[in-house]
């Protein structure tokens, strides 16, 4: 991804690795040249734009990369474009071409000079007619927010209708120098977001689209072709050379008009084929459907050039074609195209997907449905007389799949369901429900629905690359978002839906995903949350190898203290080998310098718990090589349990938790196994693999360190029985993991390196060698 640069008279910002850029390029030109889908090929060159720019960006050092403020002259609340790994691109997302509600609005305002358009628009919401119009749109919630900066002049109305004007001129003292470039008004919608409880996984528009996407499955096309159109031209085919037998031989007699007749369905055939090209049946070669109509057109020009031995695979072609349905004029060949007629007869998904859309358009496009039923409902008698599809024909599940994506529910639900599948698309649609909790401290309703707008556009907003421990652009330092803030009043009941949300997304999260860390994303949400709780959790994200500088921020070791305490003298630190006394003898506060220094000044008093993570791991402070670099972020994972030793702390899981603590080590365990055994070609993936079971591996041991001794030992015996049902190359190859964990079970020590006398082995997912659960590849 990206590294440093020691080249750094280049030009190149120190941490930024301009081959990062080069690879994506690389790989959306191919995209963009080989992808069978026409849309997808599109996006590529649109990729191919973007990332051209960043590389420009990165060589020319016009864009300060791993800085809150990459891009010179733009503040760090404004809504930055950015692409894969974090690269903003220098273009704005409240900025760009005009959109079409803007467009609308500029035909009733007086003439404008080209480029001056947005200012002329941001400058009529501050007249009295735009005044008043945002006035409206506030009190009655029918606005959208896509980016943050969209709220701004709503927060200004705010503000001077609360009898707040010196904070709104202070607030547009602030903006009004983007109002050229930005955004500051609402999109106009036709009716009022709501936030709630419920959320949904896609929009309304989002949903309409994926259906208007489902395309004939070529197929059934090609099945329906075959026998609504060939096979009735084949038994008309069939037939005219029946016109021809005579003593159980063909071509021995031509009636009146047959060759002319023969001419005319040659001719017939061209014309259908140029309509219907799905079915390959009539042209294959080496089918009676290809072979008698080469005979058709030769015996309709010159009989007399058959010879016999072409005249005999007509008889059987004829023949055979008897012994299967009969004559082309006999009841049992009536009979056998209906049924085959009736069995291509359903509709097409495609067809009916054209159905739901117009019943799904009734509904808010930016919102979900709260009830589908009407949305999947049997297809009505006057729908049936709009599209070619019988009444009360079903709708399919896989088109009602692709509905089910915009239902309102609650999260829970959508687990349930398995439409979130995922940390990562649960992070996606908890804004909808967190804009909510954290607006719940705010009395006015007005108010209340615009910071829920504001926070959910805010969360959709890409973080940047950051370098040497900076912080994202948090929420409160968007001016506007700043100026309401004051008008929070955090009362008693809101802190408790906070907590209470939190302690729910959190349960619903290990229960849901046990195997894997909680993302990044996700990880923003529940800060929120615990923020409006009033918790200082110490919840630490992810670390980027290819860009770790030796330090983690003070939160880490926070974590990694409340750890220690949580799992001292559980199988937790006996597997990982943790000495509980040196994790706490690390002092709270750490000195550091001023502006952050690089591997090579780095020492190690500037931070003793990445020495400590780093010693644990067996490697020297230094390098920038992000094997290396995972090592030490993978034992400060161990050494903090990558959150879930605070969040058990905190809120208490052990004991909401306690009766599925081993169902959950299974299931980790199982997802082990199967992902360990997938056919995995590629050798980068197969390095992902390792990780992410490590990850799962380490997650697996800390559930099972809350078991109780009976437990865990019924919980390795499953293990055993479990494993023995795996194939005989997994078990040689995992059994040393296997046999680390019972050793700890019984207090004994895991070995770190290579497979020991012992046959142990602690599962780690980063080395800087060969892994050797990788084998001989």
């Amino acid at each position: 991804m990206t590294g440093r640069d020691d080249n750094s008279e280049s030009g190149t910002p120190v941490g930024v690795n301009p081959g990062y850029a080069a690879l994506q390029i690389a790989k959306a030109l191919t995209t963009s040249q080989d992808h069978a889908d026409p849309a997808t090929r599109e996006r590529a060159k649109e990729k191919i734009a973007k990332w051209e720019t960043v590389l420009r960006n990165i060589l020319s050092g016009t864009v300060g990369y791993g800085t809150r403020e990459p891009v010179a002259g733009v503040p760090g609340w404004a809504t930055l474009e950015v692409v894969t790994g974090g690269f903003a691109t220098g273009g704005l997302l409240a900025g760009g071409p005009l959109q079409d509600h803007e467009r609308e609005l500029l035909k009733s305002l007086p003439t404008c000079r080209s480029g001056e358009e947005r200012k002329n628009l941001n400058t009529y919401y501050l007249s009295e007619n735009g005044f008043s119009e945002l006035r409206d749109r506030l009190k009655s919630g029918c606005y959208e927010i896509a980016v943050p900066e969209e709220g701004a002049l709503l927060a200004v109305v705010w503000l001077v209708e609360n009898g707040h004007a010196e904070e709104a001129r202070e607030l547009l003292e602030k903006i009004s120098p983007y109002f050229g470039k930005l955004r500051f008004y609402p999109i106009p919608s036709a009716a009022p977001r709501r936030h709630g409880s419920r959320v949904h996984l896609q929009d309304v528009a989002t949903t309409v689209g994926d259906l208007q996407k489902i395309e004939p499955h070529q197929q059934i096309l090609a099945q329906k072709e075959a026998v609504e159109v060939w096979a009735p031209f084949y038994d008309r085919m069939v037939a005219l050379f029946f016109e021809t037998v005579e003593n159980d031989w063909p071509c021995r007699k031509y009636p009146t008009e047959w060759p002319e007749r023969a001419k005319a369905l040659t001719k017939e055939y061209a014309e259908l084929r140029k309509q219907h090209s799905a079915c390959g049946k009539p042209e294959r070669t080496q089918g009676h459907f290809a072979q008698l109509r080469e005979f058709l057109v030769r015996c309709a020009a010159q009989p007399e050039s058959l010879t016999g031995r072409e005249v005999g695979r007509i008889r059987l072609i004829l023949q055979r074609y008897t012994e299967k349905r009969g004559r082309p004029d006999s009841a049992k060949c009536a009979e056998a195209r209906d049924r085959q007629v009736r069995d291509v007869s359903a509709p097409m998904f495609h067809q009916v997907a054209q159905v739901v859309i117009p019943r799904l358009e009734q509904y808010e496009k930016a919102s979900g449905v709260d009830d589908l039923t009407p949305v999947n409902a049997p297809i009505s008698t006057e729908e049936a007389m709009r599209f070619p599809i019988p009444v009360g024909t079903t709708v399919p599940s896989s088109v009602q799949r692709k509905v089910e994506r915009c239902l309102n529910e609650t999260v829970q639900e959508l687990v349930k369901r398995d439409l979130i599948t995922s940390g990562e698309t649960l992070a996606r649609v908890l804004p909808q429900m967190t804009s909510g909790l954290r607006a719940a401290g705010i009395a006015d309703p007005t108010l209340r629905q615009l910071y829920a707008g504001i926070y959910r556009a805010f969360r959709r907003r890409r973080s940047l690359l950051l370098l040497n421990l900076e912080k994202q652009i948090q929420i409160e330092e968007l001016p506007w978002v700043a100026a309401i803030d004051r008008h929070r009043n955090e009362s008693l009941s809101s802190t408790e839906l906070a907590r209470q949300a939190l302690e729910e997304i959190s349960l619903l999260t290990i229960t849901s995903f046990p195997h894997a860390i909680i993302p990044n994303k996700l990880l923003q949400e529940l800060r929120a949350l615990a923020k409006g709780a009033g918790l200082g959790i110490p919840l630490v994200e992810e670390v980027a190898v290819d860009i770790f500088m030796g330090k983690f921020s003070g939160k880490f070791l926070t974590a990694a203290k409340q750890a220690s305490g949580f799992l001292k003298g559980t199988l937790y630190s006996s597997y990982y080998g943790i000495d509980h006394d040196e994790v706490a003898r690390i002092p709270d506060a750490i000195e550091l310098p001023k502006k952050p220094s690089f591997w090579a000044r780095t020492t190690p008093k500037t931070d003793p718990f990445v020495q400590l993570c780093a010693s644990r791991a067996g490697v020297t402070l230094g390098t920038w090589d992000p094997a290396t670099n995972g090592m030490i972020v993978e034992q400060q994972q161990i050494l903090t349990t990558q959150n879930l030793a605070v969040l058990f702390l905190d809120l208490g899981l052990t004991v909401a938790l306690r009766n599925q603590l081993s169902d959950l080590a299974k299931e980790c365990f199982q997802w082990i196994c199967q992902r360990q055994q997938m056919k995995i070609d590629k050798w980068h993936a197969k390095l992902i693999m390792v990780k992410n079971t490590a990850y799962a591996w380490r997650q697996m041991i800390f559930f099972l360190a809350l078991l109780p001794p009976g437990d865990l030992a019924a919980f390795l015996q499953w293990a055993q029985e479990h494993i023995e049902k795996q194939s005989v190359e997994f078990r040689k190859r995992f059994g040393p993991v296997l046999k680390g964990l019972i050793l700890a079970a019984e207090g004994r020590q895991v070995g770190n390196g290579s497979v020991g006398e012992s046959g142990a082995h602690r599962f780690l997912g980063w080395t800087n060698k060969k892994h050797w659960l990788l084998g001989e590849t």
